[in-house]
């Protein structure tokens, strides 16, 4: 699956009208998920491996998916969100990854899904370093805290690449689940 508009990868296509970029790592670009994404995220969703630990279910529809993006209104509210990961050598859309601020908690967390065959490449360590250093360098957070059902044993291993410290088990819908913190210091941006 590539991104289209321009039909040129990748440097025409931070062009495209309606789409910004946030991030750029070796091998990965992360930006603002748009309603044209629809198809790529009910997709993604549509594995029920790649949902099984989130708590979340399949879109019914492409529409439905669409409509979820049109309303998804993180990146106006707290200035960053969910972004889309892109390969940088062919713009395929491989998934998501980003931060979320919780209000209720008053926590933001990173987050990660991508396409089952796009697995243990290391996409979601090197997306989600890259939106912990974003998020600690461009919007100063103090903390972030990674969340993971207990049986995701893949997306802990993932946490605790990125640097992040277990901190206490939760109820993750009726699953038991685990809390990973980072702070910001001086140690951990010097490192990533």
């Amino acid at each position: 699956m590539r991104w289209k508009c321009s039909g040129k990868a990748p440097e025409a296509n931070r062009q495209c009208a309606n789409m910004k970029y946030i991030l750029e790592t070796e091998r990965l670009i992360l930006r603002e998920l748009t309603p044209k994404d629809s198809r790529y995220f009910y997709e993604l969703n549509l594995s029920p491996n790649v949902i099984k630990y989130t708590g979340d279910k399949a879109f019914e529809t492409i529409m439905e998916a669409e409509k979820f993006l049109k309303k998804y209104t993180d990146y106006q509210i707290n200035g960053f969100g969910r972004w889309a990961v892109t390969d940088k050598s062919n713009n395929e859309f491989l998934g998501w990854c980003g931060l979320k601020y919780v209000a209720d908690l008053d926590e933001t967390d990173i987050g990660f899904r991508f396409f089952e065959k796009h697995w243990n490449k290391g996409f979601a360590t090197e997306s989600a370093k890259a939106c912990i250093k974003y998020g600690f360098e461009n919007l100063n957070l103090k903390t972030i805290i990674g969340r993971a059902m207990k049986e995701n044993v893949a997306s802990i291993k993932v946490l605790e690449k990125l640097g992040m410290n277990y901190e206490k088990e939760f109820d993750f819908d009726e699953h038991l689940g685990l809390i990973y913190r980072i702070e910001n210091n001086q140690a951990y941006n010097d490192s990533i």
